[in-house]
């Protein structure tokens, strides 16, 4: 306003013709309204009911609700301080280094909002004017699952003392491999959850090693499990806090739980100040694909490094890892405890550009989070994960649990300290017939962590098991024995190392190594079993046969113990036992295969056509099998059914396409069938690929003979006895000529 009395001065002193143009052009000018109140209706609701009622809800883990305008009235003045300073919404990465998908963030303009809300009385509106609000009912987010899964038994969470990491086993009861798409958590009283992981557990190993008090909840903040004999790395961010709806994964990204497999719900508990109970339930929802992409986590750390001085206000770890091909980058996890203080983790590009993955300046364990990237980030081969992570062990940390603050180190403990960087990244396929690309992740991230720890055992026992499933077995029994010079009684080094030996053919070497495992846990079950293997193949059957009974007494639904067991009876002659145990097996696991076969050769032996045909038709819709097509091809023949028998004797090339097997036997279906032709084709084939074979000269010979080409036929059997002067069809044939 001074601005224009000092201008329409000026003018009028001039010259009046201007003042008075100057006083027309008046009315066109807009005068500001006064601006309409921010209220809870129209500007307010909004932005609680999408970033703060998800915990601030009846039964939520927040400590009020703020699904009502008298709610957001009652709390208003803390809703300011707490957003101003940016403390809630829980969001800890700092805009500009990662774009995440579900930001909590709030924008500057929603800030402002809530401040002049405050600021101006905190009105309400016209309740019209509100978005409905939310409604949290208590029922699945994603409606009934389709398998639910209850911890056994109820826990309480007293009401003071220090944090609780517990492990609870939800053994998963299915008869077929399933893919889950979703899982939601309800853990029954989420206020003292502090965080939980799902880990998958492909052997229930941990479940064996707590036989007797499994149901109550292990103790324990890391623990380790077997994956079994297959390569399995884990895949998935299953993390989940108060605040997270479903776990559900992108299209195409479903994980597997096979029969037999256990989830762990590791928990993280908080004491509230009172007495709560908990009894988690899962649901678990199943896409009706599998998997078309096999993301892959990796991990990033230096725990070893960590030894913070008292009052060290800017202790710093790193760790870095390059990347041995491209990877898409789907998320991050940090996590560290309560002296952490500014995380940095980035790549550098093999052309030396920086790309950030996530910058936290102010780190808080209490709102610590899975962070999704809103799409993939590219990183090229060659590229170099970077982790650096800063801690305050000063006075001045207001999270610091010490006071005055002592030398922190790392370890399991609340009060310890951890400093680890999850990624999860999507590898590119490998140029064809390069095998699964995780391998090339995985190697590169054991080797790294033998880089800082020659002697750490995790990363000693994981590149064995590569070397072994890439067939180098010196070099993984070289690992192994790295393993045990450390620890000489580690039973899970002692039997894999057993099992290296067995493969480079030093036996003796093996089964010492397992009857040494076997003297430090008599019941281990993967002893037992590789021992008794041994032993059968190598013709101990009584020994394998008591070693077998051994492992059934301790584990009686372990399927593949019940089939092996089956073989080792059928060697010896004692096909009823074994019929026993093949049925056994196949009780327990349906989809066991080879147990399948093994009873289909009994009841095939028996004359029992028909359910020897039944049984293998079954194990083909598991999985195609040359070894199932030919037995199921020579039941087909005897049972007169030559045009099915042939289907699998053809089929059966395909997988053997060098053998000479399959083509005698489709030479006797065509000879069977009257086509000579094509029968003489076949041994033709089988005889090209084992020429010295005398029955096949001999077979030949019968064939020409049956054509009317007698010269042809004395030729084959003269060249069958040529091979084996002693062969007495040949030389039986030789005279009806």
């Amino acid at each position: 306003m001074n601005r224009f009395r000092k201008a329409h001065l000026f003018v009028a002193l001039l010259n009046i013709g201007a003042a008075l143009a100057l006083s027309i052009s008046l009315p066109r000018m807009r005068v500001q309204a006064a601006a309409a109140p921010i209220t809870f209706s129209r500007q307010v609701a909004p932005i609680l009911y999408k970033q703060c009622s998800g915990c601030h809800h009846p039964g939520g883990s927040g400590p009020f609700s703020l699904l009502s305008y008298a709610d957001a009235k009652r709390w208003g003045k803390q809703i300011q301080t707490v957003t101003q300073s940016r403390y809630m919404p829980p969001w800890l990465p700092e805009p500009g280094f990662g774009n995440f998908a579900d930001s909590r963030r709030l924008s500057s303009e929603d800030l402002e909002l809530l401040k002049l809300w405050v600021e101006g009385g905190m009105p309400e509106g016209d309740p019209g004017e509100a978005p409905k609000a939310p409604i949290f009912s208590g029922e699945w987010q994603l409606g009934p699952p389709d398998l639910i899964l209850k911890v056994t038994s109820p826990m309480q969470v007293p009401a003071s003392g220090p944090d609780l990491f517990r492990n609870f086993i939800l053994p998963v009861p299915i008869a077929e491999t399933k893919y889950v798409r979703a899982m939601e958590i309800r853990p029954g009283a989420a206020q003292v959850v502090h965080h939980a992981n799902m880990l998958i557990d492909r052997t229930a190993s941990f479940r064996r090693q707590h036989p007797d008090d499994w149901k109550e909840g292990i103790p324990g903040m890391e623990l380790a499990v077997d994956s079994g004999d297959s390569f399995d790395p884990d895949s998935h961010f299953l993390f989940w806090k108060p605040d997270s709806p479903a776990l559900v994964e992108p299209n195409g990204m479903p994980w597997r739980v096979d029969p037999g497999n256990d989830l762990i719900l590791n928990m993280h508990l908080k004491p509230t100040g009172k007495v709560e109970t908990i009894q988690a339930t899962v649901g678990l929802y199943f896409s009706d694909k599998p998997a078309t992409a096999h993301p892959m986590l990796l991990q990033l750390e230096h725990d070893r490094a960590i030894n913070i001085p008292a009052g060290d206000a800017a202790f710093v770890i790193e760790d870095q890892l390059k990347l041995p091909l491209d990877v898409d980058v789907l998320g991050v996890y940090p996590h560290a405890h309560y002296l952490g203080k500014r995380f940095e983790g980035y790549a550098t590009l093999p052309n030396g550009e920086k790309k950030w993955l996530v910058l936290i300046r102010d780190w808080d364990i209490d709102r610590q989070s899975v962070y999704r990237f809103q799409s993939p980030v590219f990183l090229p081969k060659n590229s170099v994960l970077h982790m650096r992570y800063t801690y305050d062990n000063s006075s001045g940390n207001v999270r610091n649990p010490n006071s005055p603050p002592i030398p922190v180190k790392a370890g399991n403990r609340s009060v310890d300290e951890m400093g680890h960087l999850w990624i999860q990244v999507l590898p590119r396929p490998l140029p064809k017939a390069g095998g699964d690309p995780r391998m090339l992740l995985e190697r590169a991230w054991m080797q790294n962590n033998l880089r800082k720890d020659p002697d750490d055992h995790v990363a000693l026992y994981n590149l064995a098991s590569m070397e072994m499933a890439s067939g180098d077995y010196e070099s993984a029994a070289t690992l192994y024995r790295h393993i045990l010079t450390r620890t000489p009684e580690d039973v899970r080094a002692l039997i894999a190392l057993g099992a290296a030996l067995e493969k480079t053919r030093d036996w003796q070497q093996a089964q010492e190594k397992y009857e040494k495992a076997l003297a430090v846990d008599p019941q281990n079950v993967d002893g037992l079993f590789d021992l008794a293997h041994l032993e059968s193949e190598h013709g101990s059957y009584a020994e394998a046969e008591r070693n077998y009974r051994r492992l059934l007494a301790v584990n009686p639904k372990d399927a593949s113990a019940h089939n092996e067991f089956g073989k080792v009876l059928l060697a010896t002659n004692r096909d009823a036992e074994a019929t026993q145990e093949f049925e056994a097996a196949i009780a327990i696991a349906p989809e066991d295969l080879d147990a399948l076969y093994n009873l289909a050769g009994i009841e095939a032996d028996k004359g029992e056509l028909p359910r020897a045909a039944n049984l293998l038709e079954q194990a083909l819709k598991l999985r195609d099998d040359a070894d199932a097509r030919q037995l199921l091809g020579s039941v087909y023949a005897q049972s007169g059914k030559l045009a099915d028998a042939l289907d699998q004797f053809k089929a059966v090339q395909t997988f053997r396409p060098h053998e000479a097997v399959p083509h005698r036997q489709l030479a006797q279906i065509y000879a069977q069938m009257g086509q000579l032709r094509d029968a003489i084709n076949e041994q033709n084939i089988a005889i090209s690929l084992e020429p010295k074979n005398a029955d096949d000269w001999n077979n030949l010979g019968v064939l020409h003979a049956r054509n009317g080409d007698a010269v042809m036929a004395r030729k084959d059997f003269d060249r069958a006895l040529t091979l084996d002067p002693q062969h007495v069809a040949a030389r039986a044939n030789r005279a009806r000529l």
